[in-house]
C-alpha cells in the first residue's frame, strides 16, 4: 500500500480537532479538499475512519486505533524534523576526530577552540591512534574526519585527501651530542649512536623507513616512542639523537636546549592533511570544522 503522506498528516489534524473547518484554516486548504482527502484515505485503507456530524467529526473505533500510530509517526517525523534543524544549527551532536597526540596538541588544538567557542554545544571526541588505524576507522564509520600526516597522496577511492601545509623532519640532539653541530652527517651514521624514533605504522616513522629501504640504510633505533614530546624530553635528558619534526621544536630550537643535526641525505617532507570519505555527506559540524580550518589558512 502506497498511500500519500500528506492524506496521513491531513487525517491527523482532523483527529486532533475534530472539525473539517478547523483543520482547514490549520492546513491552508479549503474544506471540500480536506474532505476529498478523508475520502481517499478511506477507500484507499478500506474503512471508515469518521463519522460526520453537525457538530464536527469523531473516530469510529477502528479510527481511533489508525489514530494511534498515526500520531505516534507524527510525533517522530517532528522530532526528527526538530534534530535536524538543530543538528543543522550545530545546537547538539558529535563531531568524532581522528588524529595524533602531536597534531591535536601542536597543530589542530587552535582549530578545535574555535570550533567549541563558536558552537559550543555540539560534543567533540578525539580518537587517537597511527595514521593506518585512523584510515581504517574512517572507513568504517568510527570517525568523521582524520588530520594526520601523510608522506604521499594515498591511492584510496574511498577518501579524500586534502592538504593542509608542508611539514619537515629533523634530527635532533642535546649538548650532550655538540661535537655534531654543524657537522655534515649522513642518515647511515645515526646508528652510531642511540637512536630514538616514533613507533613503527606512524607516519613518520614510515616516511624514514621507506627513504632508509630505497637507500639500503636500515636504522635500528634503541627507543621508540609515539610522541613527539616525550622524544624531544628524551633527547633533552641525553637518551640518544631524536627524530622529530621541526615545527613542533621550533622554542627548544629558539632557546638552544636542543639543534638540529645537518643531515645531507634529502629526505623527502611529509604534509599535515585530512581525509573525509569519498561519496559520502559530512556532517555539518564536520564541515564547519574544514570551513575553520581552510578559512585561517587562506587568510594565512
Amino acid at each position: 500500500m502506497n498511500i500519500d503522506f500528506e492524506l496521513y498528516r491531513i487525517f491527523y489534524e482532523v483527529a486532533n480537532e475534530g472539525n473539517i473547518t478547523k483543520a482547514a484554516n490549520k492546513l491552508n486548504l479549503t474544506q471540500p479538499a480536506i474532505s476529498k482527502s478523508i475520502k481517499n484515505l478511506e477507500d484507499q485503507l478500506g474503512g471508515t475512519l469518521f463519522v460526520r456530524s453537525k457538530k464536527g467529526v469523531t473516530l469510529t473505533e477502528e479510527g481511533k486505533t489508525f489514530y494511534k500510530y498515526i500520531k505516534n509517526a507524527m510525533i517522530y517525523i517532528e522530532n526528527a524534523e526538530n534534530e535536524f534543524t538543530n543538528l543543522v544549527n550545530l545546537e547538539t551532536g558529535t563531531i568524532k576526530i581522528g588524529s595524533s597526540t602531536n597534531l591535536t596538541e601542536n597543530f589542530l588544538l587552535p582549530y578545535l577552540n574555535l570550533f567549541h567557542k563558536t558552537y559550543p554545544k555540539v560534543k567533540i571526541k578525539i580518537i587517537t591512534d597511527i595514521g593506518s588505524e585512523l584510515i581504517n576507522k574512517l572507513k568504517n564509520g568510527l570517525v568523521d574526519i582524520v588530520i594526520m600526516h601523510f608522506i604521499d597522496k594515498i591511492c584510496d577511492k574511498e577518501i579524500s585527501i586534502k592538504k593542509i601545509k608542508n611539514i619537515e623532519t629533523s634530527f635532533i640532539a642535546s649538548n650532550k651530542y655538540k661535537d655534531l653541530q654543524n657537522k655534515d652527517i649522513f642518515l647511515q651514521d645515526l646508528n652510531k649512536y642511540p637512536l630514538i624514533m616514533q613507533i613503527k605504522g606512524s607516519s613518520s616513522r614510515d616516511l624514514i623507513d621507506i627513504y632508509a629501504s630505497k637507500n639500503n640504510i636500515n636504522l635500528e633505533p634503541s627507543i621508540e616512542l609515539s610522541s613527539y614530546t616525550l622524544i624531544a624530553e628524551f633527547v633533552k635528558n641525553g637518551y640518544g639523537i631524536g627524530m622529530c619534526t621541526k615545527e613542533y621544536i621550533n622554542e627548544d630550537l629558539k632557546n638552544k636546549s636542543l639543534f638540529e643535526l645537518n643531515i645531507k641525505d634529502s629526505i623527502p617532507n611529509r604534509y599535515i592533511g585530512y581525509a573525509t570519505l569519498n561519496n559520502h555527506i559530512n556532517s555539518f559540524s564536520t564541515s564547519k570544522l574544514i570551513e575553520i580550518i581552510e578559512k585561517d589558512l587562506t587568510n594565512c
